[in-house]
């Protein structure tokens, strides 16, 4: 009776191990950096983020000591084969009503010399982004006296084994073997090893682990050309710009790639123009510039005419792709002597017997050929890809670089999420020159396969509701500015096909999410990117479903903060002065790493060494994260004030003032605050408005609502209109234009 005994007790769990090493070796390809730090013999306690069932295997994979796991007691006994699996790896139960043991065998394992790896999450992620550490694994270490070790995995998101597009197993096996990085940190004493200091190695462990994915070096024009090679006859653009068009990815597919063949003949420079709207051109234009080998410079045409003569000067750019529409609309463009036509160069490419060829090679040849039918690279990597200039809303505008491995990164990371599956119907109105409409409703598409329905302008809120009505759209993404006459204009049963609504560049108005919340029962979204992260850097998600009876519950979205940071992203709050580190839950200036973080300013290695503090981007922003990883922006440090020692918001008094007015901007911005210089308190407030109010009736208010003294704009400007840029942003600069032009005789707000 003995052998079979140990039998199951020694040899088998050599051979189970065997076998989960074959299995792994034939789906993933890991690989790590770091295991070094774990110490070749005595205890050691590892913490690492949970992202499937099989996280055990790759870790144990990766690692060269035997590890014990600690796994929840409720899923070892949902089902018997869990059960097996327990006992005969050694792993070690946490049962919710007896912790105490769980601590005490973990003490034990760990005093004897072994190691022993847990989740502090508590449970596998079913957002795919790091959740809340948990307590309980300190007092391990401590009472072990053994150090701990943060290890973070990537690349088994996706995966069948893992919850995302909320499923498990229900998904389509990967063909090829999925690469898997797993980062180690350094040893923590167990006093240094605090939640929140693990949550930080956590993250920035994980984003060197993303750093690694092979997609991020490849090239973006291939990207697109395999993506749409590979669904020759999906509907991939609903073009609504004037008579309803559909453009298939076939169709777009030959079409760029016969025009990539003329630009690359006719255009000697390296970067090429292009002034389009949203839509079927804009797409065919980018795609065709970047698969000539060239980069595409989308322009701001609602720019002033000197920032764009900027832009042109700056970037090199001698040839501009447009329309003869557009230049109709927009007379006063700088536009340069080589300003060709779209529709005239598709047809010197060849016009339609030129794209013949092309749509039989996107119908029947490999989607893998295309790409070398082009001549494109496979590899991308960090040389530049795209070139995007700021906005200019509180400053000169400047040349964002963003390369191949920005914008693959980002979309990968937003891929990851649940937000925009490819089965999404997505709105496209806003402008290819700003960031967002570059990066998610261009060239996301294009990789992911979510249709897209443009319009070229996101100011015509009825054609834009008429668009979700007709087309049944799912997404719905803009700025504050763009979105407020949509769900002012739209009946209920217009909207109702909407899953998403994702509010962007500025702060959410909390009016205008009860708005969508109450009119259309829409849960808005809120997001948070900069041009410099190519874009999207956090956004709040719906909240996962519970997928077995053993999951709890997790929250994917919280009112009031921007959401979560993209996975590969981590972070730093450092003094805005000093910059010295804080924790992550207090209160400063915002900086980022991850491989959406863009390299550097065109031609401006000044600006770029102000954007950057010890290798992390400086992001202008004050916030601060809550223990669950969900980031809240005070606002931006250009729109706080120090009045007499005293940091003053500038967006909270706006939002009062819209509160105690009941203001309805569906319009418009109707005020704005902003600070000049003052020589007795350092700094004072200006209100712009384009109302008719009364300085005696604006202190009145503002102090009844409960806002100091010290927050009560001093001095108030009267304009028939507030500026706002072309993205649906505040034209910053041009309200601090305002306010230092403004007649000597301003409206002073009495002290009182």
């Amino acid at each position: 009776m003995d052998t079979p005994f140990l039998f199951r007790r020694t040899h088998l769990p050599w051979m189970l191990e065997w076998m989960l090493r074959l299995v792994v070796a034939v789906l993933y390809r890991i690989r790590s950096r770091g295991s070094e730090n774990l110490p070749a013999s005595g205890g050691a306690l590892l913490v690492a983020n949970h992202l499937s069932y099989i996280d055990p295997a790759l870790i144990q994979m990766s690692c060269p000591r035997r590890i014990r796991f600690v796994g929840s007691d409720d899923v070892r006994r949902s089902h018997g084969f869990f059960g097996w699996l327990f006992d005969v790896s050694g792993t070690i139960p946490v049962a919710s009503g007896n912790a105490l043991d769980t601590t005490r065998r973990v003490i034990a394992a760990l005093s004897a010399g072994e190691v022993v790896c847990l989740f502090p999450e508590g449970s596998i992620s079913r957002t795919g982004q790091l959740h809340a550490i948990q307590r309980g694994y300190e007092v391990m270490a401590r009472r072990a006296r053994v150090p701990v070790i943060p290890v973070s995995h990537d690349g088994i998101w996706g995966s069948i084994f893992s919850f995302s597009g909320n499923r498990l197993l229900l998904k389509s096996p990967r063909l090829m073997p999925t690469p898997i990085f797993v980062a180690w940190g350094r040893p923590l004493s167990p006093e240094e090893a605090t939640p929140n200091r693990v949550r930080q190695e956590l993250l920035d462990l994980g984003s060197q682990a993303f750093e690694e994915r092979p997609v991020l070096r490849r090239h973006l024009a291939s990207e697109c050309v395999r993506s749409l090679a590979k669904r020759p006859g999906h509907l991939e653009i609903v073009d609504r710009t004037a008579e309803r068009r559909t453009v298939t990815a076939a169709q777009l597919l030959a079409v760029a790639s016969a025009l990539s063949r003329h630009l690359r003949r006719t255009i000697p420079e390296r970067r090429v123009g292009i002034v389009l709207p949203p839509g079927a051109g804009a797409a065919i234009a980018n795609l065709a510039v970047i698969c000539a080998g060239k980069i595409p410079v989308n322009l701001n045409f609602t720019a002033g005419k000197a920032a764009v003569e900027a832009a042109l000067r700056i970037g090199e750019i001698h040839t501009v792709l447009s329309a003869h529409a557009v230049r109709t609309k927009v007379p006063n463009f700088p536009w340069p002597e080589q300003t060709r036509d779209l529709r005239e160069e598709i047809a010197a490419a060849g016009g339609k017997r030129a794209l013949l060829p092309w749509l039989l090679a996107a119908w029947i040849l490999p989607n893998q050929l295309f790409p070398l039918l082009l001549g494109l690279p496979r590899l991308g990597d960090r040389e530049e890809a795209g070139l995007l200039f700021t906005s200019g809303s509180s400053g000169e505008p400047k040349g964002v670089v963003l390369t191949h491995r920005n914008i693959l990164a980002n979309c990968w990371q937003i891929s990851s999420l649940s937000i925009l599956p490819d089965s999404a119907i997505l709105i496209g109105c806003l402008p290819i020159f700003h960031s967002f409409g570059f990066t998610v409703t261009l060239w996301y598409p294009l990789i992911r396969g979510c249709r897209l329905v443009t319009l070229p302008s996101p100011l015509e809120a009825r054609k834009i509701v008429e668009a979700i009505r007709d087309e049944e759209a799912t997404v719905l993404v803009g700025a504050p500015t763009f979105l407020r006459p949509v769900v002012k204009k739209a009946e209920r049963a217009e909207l109702r096909t909407l899953d998403l609504v994702v509010s962007g560049a500025e702060k959410m108005p909390d009016d205008l999410y009860h708005a969508f919340h109450d009119k259309h029962h829409i849960e808005m979204m809120q997001g948070y990117g900069l041009t410099e992260t190519s874009p999207v850097a956090n956004v709040n998600q719906h909240d996962p479903p519970l997928l077995t009876e053993t999951a709890d519950l997790q929250q994917g979205k919280r009112t009031g903060t921007v959401g979560r940071m993209l996975p590969g992203m981590t972070a730093r709050i450092v003094d805005p002065d000093t910059f010295a580190v804080r924790p992550l839950t207090d209160t400063g200036m915002l900086l980022f790493r991850g491989p959406n973080v863009f390299e550097g300013y065109l031609k401006d290695p000044e600006k770029t060494a102000a954007a950057f503090h010890d290798g992390w981007f400086v992001t202008g922003d004050l916030g601060r994260f809550d223990r669950d990883g969900f980031l809240t922006i005070e606002g931006r440090l250009s729109r706080f004030s120090k009045i007499g020692g005293e940091m003053v918001p500038h967006g909270t008094v706006e939002q009062k003032l819209v509160e105690v007015f009941d203001l309805d901007q569906s319009e418009g911005p109707l005020i704005v605050v902003v600070g000049v210089p003052d020589a007795s308190k350092g700094e004072a407030l200006i209100l712009i408005t384009s109302l008719d109010l009364t300085t005696d009736l604006i202190r009145e208010k503002l102090l009844g609502a409960g806002l100091p003294a010290l927050w009560v704009p001093k001095i108030m400007v009267r304009v028939e209109k507030i500026p706002v840029l072309g993205t649906g942003k505040l034209d910053l600069k041009g309200c601090k234009h305002l306010a230092a032009r403004a007649d000597p005789g301003w409206t002073k707000i009495q002290a009182g």
